[in-house]
């Protein structure tokens, strides 16, 4: 059987996921926003449960949680929802601040609000793929209206220093927004505590169903809506509410936070003996700081080998992937922000280690890398 190495880009709905949304399908179905009748207002009740839950398990008491379809959703929502409404208000801040590594779901919406008139500063990364906080203040300025840093890098693991980071935004009276898709039930993760205004998680990153999703926004944070249509979600976001992926999303979520600690440790022992594994070939270098990374994620650039062939060769015995899911084979511009070339990005790796990852898989893992990386410098 494939040994399957790509979480980063979705994991398997756990099986008692499943079993918590199975009513709300065909049993439980009502309509949360019909408020008429009693099995409208079970499911209604339901939804503010788990949305209760979802605040609490992200240390968001002072926190709106809005749902949404998956991180893409709410990122837009977080970067387009506070620009309209800047442009709306009476704040002459305009100015957005990011980082070159971000998931095309943050780079595209601040790329498109760039051509509509909201100045985009995009920031480099040092080499080990982390942002260095004094490049940050010396970008922020009484012209910006926001950041946005995403907790984990979908690609290198990386983990950057939220704290710090929020920390000089709110020196400078600066919003942060926080992609935090491949970080929730990852990593220790509490809103409040961290000081992030805006956070977008994503239920199929963590063993939730695809299609369901949240962003938090601190109590305060004026946005703009962008899906008209009712009135749900404080009319943030329109449309009928899906109870089983707000069900499902918020189970996977306590599952996550409930073997989290024995999970990293489980796993970055295993991650580490695989990169020990791939290292013995030689000429192959780590992307992304070693310590300041998720414990499930490898990323490695092999020298000597063609991208293509390298992929085509392990496709055959274990599921991993060159980059990020969205770019649809693309040499990663992840990558290329550390300094690998267009032609070494497409030699990388990305191992996204699973709950249910063995040490066979690992060895098959292994295997599958020398043999094909051998044959190939042939």
């Amino acid at each position: 059987m494939l040994a399957y190495l790509d979480h980063h880009a979705t994991t398997p709905c756990a099986p008692s996921v499943v079993a918590a949304m199975a009513p709300w399908w065909s049993e439980c179905w009502a309509n949360p926003s019909s408020r008429l009748y009693r099995p409208a207002l079970e499911a209604a009740a339901a939804v503010e449960h788990h949305r209760a839950r979802l605040a609490r398990l992200l240390g968001a008491a002072e926190a709106r949680v809005v749902f949404t379809s998956g991180a893409t959703e709410a990122n837009n929502l977080a970067l387009k929802g506070v620009a309209e409404a800047a442009l709306a208000g009476s704040s002459p801040r305009r100015r957005l601040v990011s980082v070159v590594t971000e998931h095309r779901a943050v780079l595209d919406p601040l790329r498109y609000l760039e051509r509509h008139g909201f100045p985009l500063t995009l920031l480099p990364v040092q080499p080990d793929g982390l942002l260095d906080p004094i490049q940050l203040e010396a970008a922020l300025g009484p012209d910006v209206l926001l950041v946005s840093v995403m907790a984990a890098n979908n690609e290198i693991g990386v983990l950057q220093p939220i704290a710090q980071i929020a920390g000089l935004c709110q020196r400078h009276g600066v919003l942060l927004h926080c992609d935090a898709a491949q970080a929730t039930g990852h990593i220790p993760l509490a809103m409040d505590a961290l000081g992030i205004d805006l956070l977008s998680i994503s239920g199929h990153k963590l063993y939730g169903p695809v299609g369901s999703g949240a962003l938090l926004v601190r109590k305060g944070v004026a946005l703009a809506p962008q899906q008209l249509g009712g009135s749900q979600e404080e009319g943030l976001r329109a449309g009928t509410l899906a109870v089983p992926l707000i069900v499902g999303l918020s189970k996977a979520m306590e599952l996550a936070h409930a073997d989290r600690e024995a999970r990293a440790e489980r796993l970055a022992t295993l991650r580490d003996a695989l990169r020990r594994g791939v290292e013995t070939l030689g000429d192959v270098q780590l992307n992304g700081s070693l310590d300041q990374r998720l414990p499930h994620n490898l990323n490695i650039t092999i020298s000597g080998v063609d991208g293509t062939a390298l992929h085509q060769r392990l496709r055959r015995r274990i599921a991993v992937s060159s980059g990020s899911a969205c770019s649809q084979g693309s040499p990663s511009h992840v990558l290329q922000a550390l300094g690998r070339s267009r032609q070494e990005a497409a030699a990388s790796i990305r191992f996204g280690l699973g709950r249910h990852t063995s040490a066979a898989d690992i060895a098959e893992a292994i295997a599958a890398v020398q043999e094909a990386v051998q044959a190939l410098r042939r």
